[in-house]
């Protein structure tokens, strides 16, 4: 059964997700070795991203919505030192989560993604940012030798924070119109219609439910299952698309992962 993280949650899984990535950079031999999921960087370089990253948006939120864009963060460059560095990406988390407390969900932000689905809001951001620790934390990780499925309650919401946030615009869709179903096998369907109007994305109602007006009318051309943690690892591109079970039109995929919707 999925359900939409709330705002506590979404901060206590931020710091564990945090604490889970110190814990795979404190375990590496060396910080010199390339990233497999991000081959333009080493894990020194991850690490300098998750950590200048999270002190951005720190900065960011404690500025509110007037924000003319995203800021840079504040406080000491990273250290080359190992356990400097462990401290440094700790402080990192904290400045974020501090902020985040500090401005509570409702409050406005800037944000980069001005006409998807996703409010323009700090419990948008969280939850956007528990997403991206978490993948880092997965690429973190996957070089030292010991990756992990995303927690299930991560990789839930995760589903539906990367169709809303990532898939969703007014920007018109340049090929036919098309449905694609999302499935989780821990139970959970979202619909994702593409057209001239853009890209929208729904929660499908659980099982026996009810779909809204209209919502149920629509043909499915194609349809990705898998576990919660596999949909959005092949969302970022983590796994590839086929370690899903497809079925109807594979190609849209393709259209749909080329498709420039700025």
């Amino acid at each position: 059964m999925t359900k939409t993280l709330d705002f506590p949650e979404l901060l206590r899984l931020i710091d564990e997700r945090s604490a889970a990535f110190r814990a795979a950079i404190a375990s590496a031999p060396s910080l010199d070795v390339q990233v497999p999921t991000c081959p333009e960087w080493t894990l020194l370089d991850l690490v300098h991203h998750l950590g200048e990253g999270r002190r951005a948006w720190a900065a960011t939120v404690a500025a509110g919505p007037d924000a003319s864009g995203k800021l840079a963060g504040e406080g000491l460059a990273a250290p080359q030192e190992h356990e400097a560095l462990l401290a440094w990406l700790a402080e990192s988390t904290q400045q974020m989560l501090d902020a985040l407390r500090e401005a509570g969900p409702e409050r406005g932000c800037w944000t980069w993604w001005g006409s998807s689905q996703s409010p323009r809001t700090c419990g948008a951001v969280a939850r956007h940012q528990l997403q991206e620790i978490a993948m880092h934390t997965y690429d973190a990780q996957l070089t030292v030798g010991a990756p992990e499925p995303l927690p299930e309650d991560v990789a839930l919401d995760g589903v539906e924070e990367f169709l809303f946030t990532c898939c969703t615009t007014t920007v018109a869709w340049p090929h036919k119109p098309a449905v694609v179903d999302y499935h989780v096998t821990e139970g959970g369907s979202w619909r994702q219609s593409v057209s001239a109007d853009g890209s929208r994305a729904f929660r499908l109602p659980e099982s026996g439910g009810v779909p809204a007006a209209g919502e149920d009318s629509e043909s499915v051309d194609v349809s990705a299952r898998g576990t919660a943690s596999d949909l959005v690892l092949a969302f970022y591109g983590r796994i590839p698309l086929d370690s899903l079970t497809l079925e109807g039109d594979r190609h849209l995929f393709d259209l749909l992962e080329k498709w420039d919707m700025e």
